[in-house]
């Protein structure tokens, strides 16, 4: 009891949200001080003095990376989309921000598809198709290499000659890479994502052969029975741990390149903590990068860090099992129109198409964001687009109704209500769902949190007397209304969604 009496003593002293606390029984009441909560200056979670023990600084974000000349795959959603939300949780918590597309735009591969294209390839079907045609050569030319040692020696030929500057094969590239960032660019337009920085691994072709020397130079590069080089990462330096960085004819591989990078980044920006965003089949690789940079002196190492997401099952469109991120887009909307079509509460508009693309995306992550990131989850097109329940399409539509409440002065609650309380009680703990976020960098807080927040406003709408309010109680709960819609509309932002106004 006397503890009891000892926390009661503490809390009513540090915290000005309380008007009065009691003990009894085992239990603590608390007794909001609702006059606070109302107040008409609140900056809900935009504002707070949990913000002021993170650190701020430079972040450099890489995400997204797709491979050039393969059509925009669906498993990309995920490194786009997760990556595009820590960039603006960092930026909206005050740090700088670098958001960086590192295309996968060198090696072997490019050596097959250099060598299918003087077979396979047309330049009219590239001029009017560009990425599928592309598509279509790497997968005829890869077939064929797999029977064929003639096509497999003339795809290092060709990698070989990309390596050694020669202009035939540097020009058919820049060709391939050109067009291919000119296509991701309409679909990153599309998901309302933008990058600062569009690189890639070509750009350390030169770097990764001078990492090699330098690994040389410090004794770190091994030469195994392969002939290949190496850098042992057994602790025993026995070499039962291995690193490949350099093949037997001396071409680099993507871990030299990615040494190089990051070194050369680290110069450039002066970063102060670097983040990778890839599935997680590349866990290991990016522990290798890191041990590796260590060894060589970089302690900045430590401030780098990879987050690895599932894998998504079950994705694809009508049309057929091969799922390119566009046709996925397409579908999304496609089935929004529908759904908003036969919806009794759809609004007249005049841009139904955009809207159903805004909602469609809502949608796609909210699904993808209410788990673990490690964990894979099983894609379903119809729960996802569900009007009620825990969708993005049911955050927009109550993002909707609030505008719609705040603009036409609708008085739909009544402050006094227990309902309203709970609301601005969660509107409150928003600076903490941001600050849970920076710890671990999931968006499943914040998803969370807003669908809750969303469920709150409903039950308000549904519960609470609407005549006879006076006009002191109506400002109050425009404020409330305000202040709900203003959070949803910025951590909306935060996961990537574009708030709709009606829909």
């Amino acid at each position: 009891a006397a503890f009891f009496m000892l926390l009661v003593a503490g809390i009513a002293l540090c915290d000005s949200v309380v008007e009065d606390i009691s003990a009894g029984c085992g239990v603590i009441n608390f007794k909001v001080n609702r006059k606070l909560l109302v107040q008409e200056d609140v900056k809900f979670g935009l504002t707070s003095e949990l913000f002021n023990t993170l650190k701020r600084g430079t972040t450099l974000v890489e995400y997204s990376s797709p491979n050039i000349a393969k059509k925009f795959h669906a498993g990309h959603l995920r490194s786009t989309i997760i990556g595009n939300f820590i960039a603006n949780l960092k930026q909206s918590l005050g740090n700088n921000v670098i958001r960086m597309n590192y295309l996968g735009d060198w090696g072997m591969q490019f050596g097959l598809l250099g060598a299918g294209f003087g077979q396979f390839g047309c330049q009219e079907k590239l001029k009017q198709n560009p990425l599928q045609h592309l598509f279509e050569v790497y997968v005829q030319v890869n077939k064929e290499a797999e029977h064929n040692e003639d096509m497999k020696q003339a795809a290092r030929d060709f990698f070989r000659q990309l390596e050694q500057h020669e202009s035939e094969a540097v020009s058919l590239w820049q060709q391939f890479r050109e067009i291919t960032v000119d296509e991701y660019q309409h679909i990153y337009k599309r998901l309302g994502v933008h990058f600062d920085i569009y690189s890639g691994e070509s750009f350390h072709q030169d770097q990764a052969q001078e990492v090699v020397q330098q690994l040389q130079s410090q004794g770190l590069l091994k030469t195994s029975e392969k002939g290949t080089g190496v850098v042992d990462l057994s602790p025993a330096g026995d070499m039962s741990s291995v690193c490949t960085v350099l093949r037997s004819d001396g071409t680099t591989l993507y871990i030299t390149r990615d040494l190089a990078a990051a070194i050369d980044r680290k110069a450039k920006y002066h970063f102060d903590e670097m983040i990778y965003v890839t599935d997680k089949s590349q866990e290991n690789h990016f522990h290798q990068l890191f041990h590796i940079l260590l060894a060589m002196g970089h302690s900045w190492a430590d401030r780098c860090k990879h987050v690895p997401f599932g894998l998504v099952r079950g994705m694809k469109t009508r049309s057929g099992e091969v799922v390119f991120l566009e046709d996925v887009l397409d579908e999304a909307r496609a089935r929004m129109l529908h759904n908003m079509s036969q919806s009794k509460t759809t609004k007249e508009m005049d841009n139904t198409e955009d809207t159903a693309e805004k909602v469609g995306i809502s949608a796609l992550i909210v699904q993808d964001f209410k788990g673990p990131l490690l964990s894979d989850y099983t894609f379903d097109w119809d729960r996802m687009l569900q009007a009620q329940g825990d969708t993005g399409v049911f955050l927009q539509y109550t993002h909707a109704r609030l505008c719609r409440s705040v603009l036409l002065k609708i008085t739909k609650l009544y402050l006094a209500g227990g309902v309203s309380i709970f609301a601005l009680c969660d509107l409150y703990s928003y600076d903490e769902v941001l600050y849970q976020s920076a710890q671990d960098l999931q968006p499943k807080h914040l998803v969370n949190f807003l669908l809750k927040l969303c469920h709150l406003i409903a039950s308000a709408h549904r519960e609470l007397p609407v005549k006879g309010s006076s006009q002191v109680v109506a400002q109050a709960r425009l404020r409330l209304f305000s202040g709900a819609c203003s959070v949803l509309a910025n951590g909306m932002r935060i996961l990537g969604i574009t708030p709709v106004d009606k829909m």
